[in-house]
């Protein structure tokens, strides 16, 4: 024995030096008072620096023939989670993290507790302590954050949480990650860890420097090496990152007289496993076998060679029972030591911008409302609503806001925002961006305007304004919010006439208590200038008995009623007729200049239909409409936009772009053949390009059959920024049209508005958003936000004010997507990953390229790459004043691409 533990201390010296003294060790007493010192060394203090909630108690129970005293920590019956939040000094780490529970009574109630536990994001056990009292959790973390949060959840009906003892130990760096390739975003859970051919008792630290837990070998008759025969092993270290302890690869399950090993091990649940198993030869014969997992062949003919150590992995998907079989080819099969973990799943985490934001608006309301970790897992905060990983609906009712800040235009993905009393004041403002909201309710507040905000709400479907102090009339704009089906006006300080789209079957509208809201007119004046008449609304009056000596009055007051109502009417039908002629006689003017823009041709719908053999061939989708492949009569292919957005909005839009596109030629624009505009109908014509959008090559079906070369890439950033002088300059997002003053601002310059011919030359679309700078020394237009979230300028975000700077930033994301072949946003990974500006400036700042899109890594010139990340990252600044105007950006690009081709060639040239 004397020189099994000499081979011990050998080991511990040569291998973990920094862990024999507890190194990173963390063991928390729940509950405790005092700290304490236990039987193996093990330093243990109070949790009370980690946890800022529950109850103490302290067990006092009889086992065998000794008596014990068990501290716990239990948090009675509420909502919301009860964490343990603990720093973490190395984000890259493995931590071994093991908590036990123990209920023992310790209430009298004798109702064992069922609740769950989460790491992080994911509910990782399910605790059941009328089953097994103790239980006890184990799990391998890899760190991502700089807290480690462990937390218990309740289940409905399941008792009041509780917890004895929290350990976290670090693990070797790179272990038991091998062959999980098939498996990301996992961690996993314990279910076994046996100390093959051993009986007497469980091994632990200081044997094993990384206190890992090795089961006896109960249900199986040991072969043991011979009492103090020393065995010197040494280690494999590439295929043993996990470092077994020498204690456990000593001893062995070994097979003399059969020729099958077999271990069956039952499985808590039906689920993903991840098995390892360890071999050492310590006896002095030629052993080797065949390694099945239930009935497959994981590895055949495996051999011991002395005197390594080795390991053997292997995964198994979607199993309840483990058979681990070894059949002997040469002599007998052994195993030395066995690991099965579950694998569990790790949700993504929600939107860094999204926790940011919230975190901010947390923070404004002076209260403490529970908001750390993730918003939506394990399971949302109070308050909050998540389809998966986003946050899509918000309740603050009853809070004391006082008015919306701009932190909630940063909650893109929100279908529903209930801020009803919360004293807000002033107008409605900040939420144009929610283009996913579908119920608003501003109820109960002090909301004096209704703003500009509403009529970008295009997926509105409830709007809740009742008992606020609205002035003034209701706008056209929230007639055209086409999903909507609920509007609530009522006590308000509203009057005039309400919107004739407002008025349509599928819409409900409530308006009493204001001072005159009704359709068919444009005036109250005749209602103040007659006190006596009351203000029509919109609400429905129960039918009354009345006495008969009352009849009389009913009957004059309701002549007079009828008669005054119908002078009213016909007057407001008068001034709507007027107003519908204007309106008529608006866009008539709208068509006929239309058709004095010089536009390629005008087509009609029935032609427009014969072209696309009646809009059969879908090449396109977006927020716009569909795209179809037409064929026009002189035989050449176009791309026929039709537009599905009836609002104003989308009419401006429309007219916006044939307007642009009919006065302006450009080699990097696409142009536009014509446009139909009868019937109701926006369609616009294109020319065709078959090689599709930008989008398409990076993330689509084109990336797999060709990916982009960085030469490609750089081709398509130069055509994209390119100038062409004719006297003024004209630019592909920025332009200056000749022979003309204004300046176009593109306001939506995205990858999917970067098209691709067949030379793969690129060409910029979709100028419907676009704004045009009149005024030669104007630096700025005040405007609505609009854009593609991911692609806003931040600066244009936050004051409202479009410049040319804010084409610069989006451009420079568009590189930025070149450069690392990923979205602006996503949902997945890290969450300092979401944002792509936020992730890639740190690196590129940096002249780290290990972020460099894995399909040009080692095809790149490093001068080429680095002026190419410079430049993006210069354009993504968050103040404008510091991003290059697009002529700096341009020649930077170009030079890029010099250098490139420049090393192209030369790479030819050596070959």
């Amino acid at each position: 024995m004397k020189y099994l533990w000499f081979g011990f201390f050998l080991f511990c010296s040569f291998w973990i030096i920094g862990f024999c003294d507890q190194d990173g060790f963390l063991s928390l007493s729940c509950g405790g008072r005092t700290s304490f010192i236990d039987s193996s060394n093990i330093s243990w203090v109070t949790d009370t620096a980690y946890i800022s909630t529950g109850n103490t108690a302290t067990i006092n129970y009889i086992e065998g023939t000794s008596s014990s005293s068990i501290p716990v920590r239990f948090f009675p019956d509420s909502a919301g989670r009860k964490c343990y939040r603990i720093p973490v000094k190395n984000t890259t780490s493995l931590v071994l993290v093991r908590a036990q529970f123990v209920y023992k009574n310790y209430d009298g109630l004798g109702k064992p507790p069922k609740f769950s536990v989460s790491l992080g994001t994911a509910i990782t056990a399910t605790i059941n302590l009328a089953k097994l009292d103790p239980w006890t959790e184990e799990f391998i973390w890899t760190v991502t954050r700089e807290t480690l949060s462990l937390c218990l959840n309740t289940i409905p009906n399941g008792g009041s949480p509780v917890i004895s003892s929290l350990e976290l130990r670090p693990l070797p760096q790179g272990s038991y990650t091998r062959d999980m390739k098939d498996f990301p975003s996992k961690l996993l859970r314990k279910s076994y860890r046996i100390n093959c051919g051993y009986t007497n008792g469980s091994l632990r630290y200081p044997l094993d420097p990384y206190d890992r837990i090795w089961e006896a070998d109960q249900n199986f008759t040991p072969f043991h090496v011979s009492t103090g025969f020393y065995i010197s092993l040494s280690f494999n270290k590439p295929s043993l990152m996990e470092e077994p302890p020498s204690a456990v690869l000593q001893t062995a399950r070994v097979l003399a007289r059969r020729n099958v090993l077999t271990y069956n091990l039952p499985l808590d649940m039906l689920g993903d496993y991840y098995i390892i198993l360890y071999f050492a030869k310590i006896l002095p014969v030629f052993s080797s076998f065949d390694v099945l997992i239930n009935g497959d062949v994981v590895q055949s003919n495996y051999t011991l060679d002395n005197p390594q150590a080795s390991a053997l992995y292997a995964t198994q998907k979607g199993i309840k029972n483990i058979n681990i079989t070894l059949k002997g080819i040469n002599f007998c099969p052994q195993v030395n030591a066995i690991e099965v973990y579950e694998m569990v799943d790790i949700p993504p985490e929600a939107s860094s911008t999204t926790v940011s934001a919230l975190q901010v608006i947390q923070q404004s309301t002076g209260m403490d409302l529970g908001w750390q970790d993730d918003p939506c897992y394990p399971s949302p905060w109070d308050r909050i609503g998540c389809e998966e990983s986003v946050v899509t609906s918000l309740e603050l009712s009853d809070i004391n806001l006082r008015s919306i800040s701009p932190t909630f235009g940063d909650l893109l993905d929100l279908k529903t925002l209930d801020l009803h009393n919360t004293s807000l004041a002033g107008e409605i403002q900040n939420l144009g961006s929610l283009q996913h909201l579908e119920k608003l309710n501003l109820s109960f507040n002090q909301l004096i305007s209704l703003g500009l905000d509403l009529e970008d709400l295009v997926s509105l479907q409830i709007l809740d304004l009742q008992n606020n102090s609205l002035q003034g009339t209701v706008p056209d704009s929230l007639g055209e919010l086409e999903d909507l089906h609920l509007l609530n006006l009522e006590n308000n300080k509203l009057q005039g006439p309400l919107p004739q789209s407002l008025k349509r079957e599928t819409l409900e509208i409530r308006t009493s208590g204001n001072l005159c809201l009704f359709f068919f007119t444009t005036t109250c004046s005749s209602v103040s200038s007659h006190p006596s008449i009351e203000a029509p609304q919109f609400t429905i009056v129960p039918k009354k008995k009345h006495s008969t000596h009352n009849k009389l009055a009913i009957i004059l007051g309701t002549v007079a009623g009828a008669a005054s109502a119908l002078l009213f009417i016909s007057l407001s039908m008068f001034l709507y007729m007027s107003k519908r002629r204007r309106k008529v006689a608006y866009t008539a003017k709208a068509e006929l200049d239309m058709r004095n823009w010089n536009a390629a041709k005008i087509f009609s719908y029935k032609e427009i239909k014969v072209a696309t053999n009646n809009f059969k061939e879908v090449i396109g989708r977006g927020s716009f409409g569909s795209v179809y492949l037409a064929k026009l009569p002189d035989g050449k292919l176009a791309a026929v936009k039709v537009r599905f957005d009836k609002s104003q909005l989308g009419a401006d839009s429309f007219i916006n772009e044939v307007h642009l596109l009919s006065k302006i030629r450009h080699q990097n624009l696409v142009s536009l053949e014509g446009f139909c505009h009868d019937s109701k109908q926006q369609i616009l014509v294109y020319e065709y390009l078959p090689g599709g959008s930008l989008v398409d090559h990076l993330y689509g079906l084109n990336r797999k059959k060709a990916s982009l070369s960085w030469v490609r890439r750089l081709k398509i950033a130069v055509d994209a920024a390119k100038e062409r002088v004719k006297g003024q300059r004209l630019r592909a997002w920025t332009i200056y049209t000749i022979g003309s003053e204004p300046r176009i601002i593109h306001r939506d310059v995205k990858c999917s508005n970067i098209l691709l011919d067949m030379e793969m030359n690129a060409k910029v679309c979709d100028f419907g958003l676009s704004k045009q700078v009149t005024h030669a020394d104007a630096t700025h237009v005040t405007t609505v936000v609009k854009g593609t979230a991911g692609y806003l300028d931040p600066e244009y975000y936050s004051t409202q004010q479009l410049t040319e700077k804010s084409d610069v930033y989006s451009f420079g994301v568009v590189l930025l997507e070149l450069i690392c072949g990923r979205e602006p946003l996503r949902h997945h990974g890290t969450p300092d990953s979401f944002n792509l500006v936020l992730w890639a400036k740190p690196y590129l700042q940096a002249g780290a390229f290990e972020i460099v899109d894995e399909s040009i890594k080692g095809f790149f010139d490093l001068e080429s790459m680095r002026k190419a990340a410079l430049i993006a990252v210069k354009s993504v600044e968050r103040d404008a004043s510091q991003r290059p105007p697009i002529a700096e950006v341009l020649a930077e690009l170009k030079e890029a691409y010099s250098i490139q081709l420049a090393y192209l060639a030369s790479c030819e040239h050596e070959n």
